[in-house]
């Protein structure tokens, strides 16, 4: 599957934005937490989950082309995404369980149930992974409508009687007023909108691609506006629905956020920047790892002494320095992972050159 730098550039963003997110969610002082910086902070940290999705969204679409080339039966290719969704859901149970130990004896038991964004992720995938029985203009025009479908449902869900479910089944589905649940409402419309996307873009010409990041520019901008035209309504065709919680309103205009940074990514990777190493590109290309490390590192036992313990100043500088140590990271497992192939392809090479030679003989 061919990689595109803008989308690692984009997929890096998404890293930075949840990185600072929760280094000032963990490390700020509580006495601080009423004020500008530390309410900014969080603010723009609620742009990570769906940029997450969204690029999730993307891929799967990437993934399903690439299926459409090698597998003519719908149902084989439904199969194959649907597994690859399951790969997400069982390394989000990993990574709870993972945390669980790490926080021994001091775990809670219910952590290793929480609905965190690669729950929600694997879960949502899984649901749309049904788009690869679609053929690729198709499939955009099916992940565009069930996105729009799970936003205009999700105050619909949060107004179900909850009574008698269980627990985890409704932090699965229902949205929640705690920032740290994604319920498949709405947040799996982000999926869809990435999906989409991904399939459009696919599908472009490398020589129409520009105009193509025009249009997602349009787009983006008629999401944005559309959905705060919609949200500022005085009337609403819903009984009860909260703007930052449920309200598909805000789900558009996130979408539409997404893929606006979508075209300026392309923008900067295209025209302002030298090819060659990025720092951003690098955190891109290791998202999930990064991820999995950055968390364990901020909330978990190692930094102990610093949570709700430091003033902003101390914070922004514990956020750049985490930011360094994630870059770092990603950029040693980046080069083993070269080495490692190279290691590889030389001794494959060396295995199979008698071998031709006698066959050539």
């Amino acid at each position: 599957m061919k990689r595109f730098p803008f989308l690692d550039w984009m997929r890096g963003l998404a890293i930075v934005i949840m990185i600072q997110c929760h280094t000032f969610n963990s490390f700020a002082r509580m006495d601080l937490r009423e004020g500008g910086a530390y309410l900014l902070s969080q603010f723009v940290g609620g742009m990570a989950a769906p940029l997450f999705l969204f690029m999730s969204g993307m891929t799967l679409a990437f993934q399903m082309d690439s299926l459409d080339r090698r597998e003519p039966r719908r149902g084989r290719r439904w199969l194959v995404s649907l597994r690859r969704a399951g790969y997400i859901l069982a390394v989000a149970f990993a990574f709870r369980l993972g945390n669980f130990v790490a926080s021994l004896p001091h775990a809670d038991v219910h952590d290793l149930t929480k609905v965190d964004i690669l729950n929600s992720m694997g879960v949502g995938l899984m649901a749309l992974s049904v788009g690869a029985v679609f053929e690729a203009k198709s499939r955009a025009r099916f992940a565009a409508a069930a996105a729009l479908a799970i936003a205009a449902a999700a105050p619909l869900i949060s107004g179900f009687d909850w009574v008698g479910v269980p627990a985890l089944i409704r932090e699965y589905v229902a949205p929640a007023s705690d920032p740290g649940h994604f319920g498949f409402f709405p947040y799996a419309a982000y999926i869809g909108f990435g999906m989409a996307v991904g399939a459009v873009v696919k599908c472009t010409a490398a020589e129409r691609f520009e105009r193509l990041m025009q249009w997602c520019v349009i787009v983006g901008f008629g999401a944005v506006f559309g959905g705060q035209y919609f949200a500022n309504f005085p009337y609403s065709v819903y009984r009860n629905a909260s703007f930052w919680i449920d309200s598909p309103a805000l789900t558009v205009i996130r979408g539409g956020i997404s893929i606006l940074l979508l075209a300026g990514a392309y923008l900067w990777t295209e025209y302002c920047v030298s090819p060659g190493w990025s720092w951003m590109q690098c955190l891109g290309r290791n998202s999930l790892m990064v991820y999995w490390v950055h968390f364990s590192l901020v909330y978990g036992d190692p930094a102990k002494r610093l949570q709700r313990a430091l003033g902003i100043t101390q914070t922004a500088f514990a956020t750049v320095g985490v930011i360094v140590l994630m870059v770092g990271l990603s950029s040693v497992w980046i080069w083993w992972k070269a080495r490692r192939a190279e290691r590889w392809k030389a001794g494959t090479t060396a295995a199979g050159g008698p071998v031709r030679a006698l066959k050539a003989y």
